[in-house]
C-alpha cells in the first residue's frame, strides 16, 4: 500500500468513502501505520470524492485533505463541547482566566494616545455576565434581535458576547451606514435594543421615531450627558455602565443558546438595493471557525491581533470567534484609520488580518522609499530581494545563510513598520496579486495567507496552506466545507475542461448559512434542495487540489464595438490609486464607453482635501466636482501604469461615500453619466 501513487491513494479514500456511505457500520482507517494526512503526498491539499455517478463519470466534491470524511463542525478535544458563541467565550475564560482579552488605547489630556490597556478573560467574562442581566431586567428575552451599531472597540464585543450568554441575536449594524439603512435594518430585523457608540447615536436619534420595535439605547462612549429621546419614540437611553450596574444588582443565571439558534443576522446589500440579512447560527460560526483554527497551528495563547476592519463585517467577526478560542489578544485600534499604523507599531500583533487595499499601499510605500533613498540602500535592497524571490521560488522562504543576513540588515527596518512581531499575514475580501503577495513573505518573514470567502458561508471557504509557497489561487477548502464546481456551459465552463475543471464554486458544510432572513424568493436563488450554496463566483482545481477564482458568473458583458469586458480586472486596477477604496465598473450594450461608480479611501482624501482648504464632510466631498477630477485623475495614472487599453478605461465617474454591492441601487446614477457623454459608437 505504501507504494501507491497520490492518485491511487485517492481513488482508495474515494471508494471507502462510498461504501462507509452505503454502510454506516463501516468504520473508515488509514492503512496502518500511516496518517490519513501522511498518506496523501504532498503538495496535495485536497481530494475530490464522487457525491454521485452521472452519465459523464463522477461528479467530484472536494474536502480539505487534512478531513477528507467528516467535515469539521467543531474544535478538537478537549474543546469539542464548544457549539455557541456562550459555549466559546465559557471555554476560554476558563481556560485563559488571567491572560490579556481586549485591549484598548487612552488619550491623555494632550490627545496623545498611550499604551494598549487590557481586560483580561475572567474580566471579560464577568463584565458580559452583569451587562446580559442588565439587559433581562430591563425586558429584553432571549431571542429578541438586537443591533449593534458602533466602530469596533472593546464595548462591542462586551455587549454582543452578552447577548449570545442570554440567547439574543445580534445584528451588527456598520457604523458607517447613513439613516436610510440603519432605519430599513431596525425595522426588517424587528430590533427591540440597540447597543450604540456615541459617535453615531445621532444618526440613529433621527430615524428612532419611525422604528416602532425599538425600546431601549444602550450608548457606549459618551462625554456628557445623554439626549432625550426625539419625540414620538417610545424608547429609554441609558450607558453601557449604568445597564452592566444595573445587572449586578439583579444577576442572572446565563440562558446558553442551543447550536441550532440563530446566533446573527448579517445585512449586506442586495442586488436590489435593500440589504439583506443572511441567517447564521452558533453552529455556522463555530464551525468556520474551527475549521479555520486547523491552518494556525504556530499561534500561541496570548498572541496578539490588531481589530481594524469592521466587526459587522463577516471576516472580522468570526476572527474574534477563532482567536477567543486560541486565547490571544485583541488590541483594538484607536478608531482612527489615519492613527493605523501608530496603533500597529505599539501593540506589535502576532497576527495581522487585512484586504488588499492595505497590503498594496504598505508596498507602494515601501518600494517608494527604496527608489528615492540612496543608490547604496536602493543596490542592496534590490540584490536581498531578488535572492529571497529565487529562494521562495524554490521552496525556501528562509533564504539561507544570506537570506537570514538580509533579513537583519535590510528588511528588520521594513518589519518593524508593522511592529516586528508577525507570524501571520492574512488577506481577504477581494483578490492579492502575486507581486505584493510575494513582497509580503520575503519583507515581513511571516507566513501570508489568502482565504476566500464570504457571508452565506459563515467567512471562510478555502484558504492557502502555510507550507504553500505558490501564488495565484485560494488554497484548499476549509476543512468544515466541501466544494464542487457546477458547469456554465453557456459560458464555456465544464467539470470535464482541460487541463483544470471548470464551473461555478458551490459550497456544502456545517457553516453553510439557513437563508435570507424573511427572503425565500432570494433564499432559494442561491441554495438548492441538496444544500449547496451556489457563490456566483467562477473557480478552477488547480494541481494538488487548489481553488482559484477565474471568472464571476454572468459578469462579462459587450460594449457597442462588440469588445468583451471583464470589468473585475479593471476594477481591480483602478483600487490601486490611494484615493479609492472601491469601484463598480459598469458598461451599456448600447455605447462603446464605460462609467464608473467610486468610493474615494477617506484616509486618503480627507487630508487630500483639508491640504487645498477644500472643506465638508465625506458625503460633501463626494458632490465636489474638483474632487471627483481629481479622483479620476488618480484612476487614469493607474490605468496608464497596469496598460489598460482605452475601451477598458471608464470614461466618467460618479463618486458615493459608502461602501456598496449593489447595481440595481445606482441606476440613476449610471444613467446620468452616460447622458452627460458624447453618444458614440
Amino acid at each position: 500500500m505504501t507504494s501507491l501513487t497520490a492518485q491511487q491513494r485517492t481513488d482508495v479514500l474515494a471508494r471507502q468513502l462510498m461504501q462507509a456511505e452505503r454502510n454506516p457500520s463501516i468504520t473508515l482507517m488509514p492503512t496502518a501505520g500511516h496518517s490519513q494526512a501522511a498518506q496523501l503526498e504532498a503538495p496535495t491539499f485536497s481530494i475530490a470524492l464522487p457525491e454521485k455517478l452521472t452519465p459523464d463519470g463522477p461528479w467530484s466534491v472536494y474536502r480539505s485533505a487534512t478531513s477528507p470524511f467528516q467535515l469539521v463542525s467543531t474544535y478538537p478535544p478537549p474543546a469539542d463541547h464548544v457549539r455557541t458563541l456562550h459555549d466559546n467565550v465559557e471555554y476560554a475564560a476558563g481556560k485563559f482566566p488571567h491572560m490579556p482579552y481586549l485591549g484598548t488605547r487612552k488619550r491623555d489630556d494632550k490627545g496623545r494616545l498611550g499604551a494598549y490597556q487590557w481586560m483580561t478573560y475572567a474580566q471579560a467574562a464577568d463584565v458580559r455576565t452583569a451587562i446580559g442581566s442588565g439587559l433581562l431586567q430591563l425586558g429584553m428575552a432571549p431571542k429578541a434581535a438586537v443591533g449593534v451599531y458602533s466602530v469596533n472597540c472593546r464595548d462591542w464585543v462586551l455587549f454582543d458576547t452578552a447577548l449570545h450568554a442570554y440567547a439574543m441575536v445580534s445584528v451588527p449594524l456598520y457604523d458607517t451606514l447613513g439613516p436610510d439603512a440603519v432605519e430599513f435594518i431596525s425595522n426588517h430585523a424587528e430590533l427591540a435594543c440597540v447597543g450604540v457608540a456615541a459617535a453615531v447615536l445621532p444618526t440613529l436619534l433621527t430615524v428612532l421615531p419611525r422604528c416602532p420595535t425599538i425600546r431601549l439605547l444602550v450608548v457606549w462612549g459618551a462625554t456628557g450627558p445623554l439626549p432625550e429621546p426625539p419625540a414620538g419614540a417610545n424608547c429609554r437611553i441609558m450607558t453601557l455602565d449604568a445597564v452592566e450596574q444595573l445587572g449586578r444588582r439583579h444577576p442572572r443565571a446565563h440562558i446558553p443558546p442551543k447550536p441550532s439558534d440563530i446566533a446573527t443576522l448579517c445585512y449586506t446589500s442586495g442586488t436590489t438595493g435593500t440589504p439583506k440579512g443572511a441567517v447564521l447560527t452558533h453552529g455556522n460560526l463555530i464551525a468556520n471557525a474551527a475549521g479555520t483554527a486547523t491552518l494556525l497551528v504556530d499561534s500561541t495563547p496570548g498572541d496578539r491581533h490588531l481589530s481594524y476592519l469592521p466587526l459587522a463585517h463577516i471576516y472580522e467577526r468570526v476572527n474574534v470567534v477563532l482567536l477567543t478560542y486560541l486565547g490571544n489578544a485583541i488590541g483594538f485600534y484607536s478608531g482612527n484609520v489615519q492613527e493605523l499604523l501608530d496603533d500597529v507599531v505599539t501593540l506589535k500583533p502576532q497576527i495581522f488580518c487585512s484586504v488588499p487595499r492595505l497590503w498594496n499601499r504598505i508596498y507602494d510605500r515601501v518600494m517608494l522609499t527604496v527608489q528615492t533613498g540612496s543608490p547604496l540602500a536602493r543596490g542592496l535592497f534590490e540584490r536581498a530581494y531578488a535572492h529571497k524571490k529565487a529562494c521562495l521560488a524554490r521552496g525556501d522562504p528562509v533564504g539561507g545563510r544570506w537570506g537570514k543576513l538580509y533579513d537583519r540588515l535590510v528588511f528588520s527596518k521594513i518589519r518593524a513598520k508593522l511592529g516586528g512581531e508577525l507570524k501571520y499575514m492574512i488577506s481577504g475580501a477581494s483578490p492579492i496579486s502575486e507581486e505584493v503577495m510575494n513582497f509580503l513573505r520575503i519583507c515581513f518573514g511571516a507566513t501570508v495567507l489568502e482565504g476566500y470567502g464570504m457571508t452565506e458561508a459563515a467567512c471562510t471557504i478555502s484558504t492557502t496552506r502555510a507550507e504553500d509557497l505558490t501564488t495565484g489561487h485560494v488554497g484548499a477548502p476549509n476543512p468544515a466545507v466541501e466544494i464542487k464546481l457546477v458547469d456554465l456551459p453557456e459560458m464555456g465552463y465544464t467539470s470535464r475542461d482541460t487541463p483544470y475543471p471548470r464551473g461555478e464554486i458551490c459550497v456544502r458544510g456545517p457553516c453553510v448559512f439557513a437563508g435570507y432572513y424573511k427572503d425565500e424568493v432570494q433564499t432559494r436563488e442561491v441554495l438548492d434542495s441538496d444544500g449547496w450554496l451556489h457563490t456566483g463566483d467562477v473557480g478552477a482545481w488547480l494541481e494538488g487540489g487548489r481553488l482559484k477564482i477565474i471568472d464571476r458568473k454572468k459578469n462579462i458583458f459587450k460594449l457597442a464595438q462588440g469588445e468583451y469586458i471583464a470589468p473585475e480586472k479593471i476594477e481591480n486596477t483602478y483600487t490601486r490609486s490611494p484615493m479609492v477604496a472601491q469601484a463598480f465598473v459598469y458598461g451599456d450594450s448600447l455605447r462603446s464607453q464605460l462609467v464608473a461608480i467610486v468610493v474615494p479611501d477617506p484616509e486618503v482624501l480627507l487630508p487630500w482635501a483639508k491640504e487645498r482648504g477644500i472643506s465638508g464632510s465625506l458625503p460633501e466631498l463626494c458632490a465636489n466636482p474638483h474632487v471627483r477630477d481629481a479622483v479620476h485623475k488618480s484612476m487614469q495614472e493607474q490605468a496608464r501604469e497596469a496598460q489598460l487599453r482605452g475601451f477598458e478605461q471608464v470614461h466618467a465617474i460618479t463618486l458615493f461615500p459608502e461602501l456598496f454591492s449593489a447595481k440595481a441601487r445606482f441606476q440613476e446614477d449610471l444613467d446620468a453619466m452616460y447622458a452627460e457623454l458624447p453618444h458614440t459608437v
